[in-house]
This record gives structure tokens, C-alpha cells and sequence, in this order.
């Protein structure tokens, strides 16, 4: 028996056909025990960034961070637009700025579209900025946009599949 390995995982995109949410969705199907993928959907619910409002007493926000801390690793997959990280992506960093759960964090980010350069290279600094180590192995970029794919498609697809696999792999090596 395998002691598990929970990874919260947040895309940074609202849209109900995200293909980052589609990606972690089919992360969450194709990864074996003892990985422990949960999917994080309360991105939505994080109030604005307000350094004025107590973090403690907003329960999006305290839940979000405490998933982060309980977390052996974390895995982010955000968008890119106008050449940044998506606007709710920042929004969930902008609030665990202020608290411990990143700092020596863990994480893996993945790109759903490998030519969103600007907003991949903007995430790792700013998680680097926050003390999270960055496993650079299981950080991976895939030709998703205009696959048309969903979740199970993307699952199903062989050489996107043997890249979720190997990433899963590194993950597991690592911790």
C-alpha cells in the first residue's frame, strides 16, 4: 500500500469548456494509485484581491489555502491572455501571497497550449517570487488548442497520454 499523493489541482480558466480544466480532468482519470487528484472548483468564489479584507474570515480563501498547505504537491494550469496569466489564476496567487502555503511548495505547472509562452514563463516567477519549488521535470506544454478534445479525448489520445503518464512519473520521483 502507497501512502497517497494529494495534489490539488487549479486551472486558471472559468470557461465551462476550458481546455486546462479539461487537462486536469484527464490527469485525474489516467493517474494510478497512489495519486490523490482533486480538483480545485472554487476559483470563481475568491473574492477580488483586497490586502484591506482579513484573508481568515473569507472561507474561499481560507479554504484554497488550507488545500494548498495539505497538499504533498500542487498543479496549476492556467491560460494565457494578452500575454499574461489569466486574471483568476493571479487573483488565487495574489491571495496566498500573504500566507505560508507556498513556501516550499511542490508544484507543477502545465501548459495547455505550448505557444502561451508569456503567461507560463509570468506563473513561474511569481511562484518562484513565493518560494515554491518548481518541479522543472513534470512542468509540461501540450498542442491542446484547436484539438478539439475534451477530457476523454485527451485521455485517450496515445502520445498525450505516455506525456501525462511521464509527468505523473516525475511527480512520483520527486516526492
Amino acid at each position: 500500500m502507497h501512502t497517497p499523493i494529494t495534489i490539488p489541482a487549479i486551472a486558471g480558466s472559468l470557461r465551462a469548456a476550458s481546455l486546462n480544466t479539461a487537462l486536469l480532468r484527464a490527469i485525474a482519470t489516467l493517474a494510478p494509485a497512489p495519486f490523490d487528484i482533486r480538483i480545485y472548483p472554487g476559483l470563481g468564489q475568491l473574492p477580488l484581491f483586497n490586502p484591506d479584507l482579513d484573508a481568515d474570515c473569507l472561507p474561499a480563501v481560507t479554504g484554497l489555502r488550507d488545500a494548498i498547505i495539505a497538499a504533498d504537491v500542487l498543479m496549476l494550469a492556467s491560460p494565457e491572455y494578452a500575454h499574461g496569466v489569466s486574471g483568476p489564476m493571479k487573483n488565487a496567487l495574489d491571495w496566498m501571497v500573504g500566507n505560508e502555503s507556498f513556501i516550499d511548495k511542490p508544484l507543477v505547472l502545465l501548459n495547455a497550449s505550448p505557444r502561451a509562452t508569456h503567461a507560463q514563463a509570468a506563473l513561474r516567477e511569481t511562484v518562484r517570487t513565493m518560494s515554491a519549488r518548481l518541479i522543472d521535470e513534470a512542468c509540461i506544454s501540450l498542442p491542446l488548442l484547436g484539438s478539439g478534445l475534451g477530457a476523454e479525448g485527451i485521455a485517450a489520445d496515445p502520445a498525450l497520454r505516455r506525456a501525462i503518464l511521464g509527468m505523473l512519473q516525475c511527480i512520483r520521483s520527486f516526492s
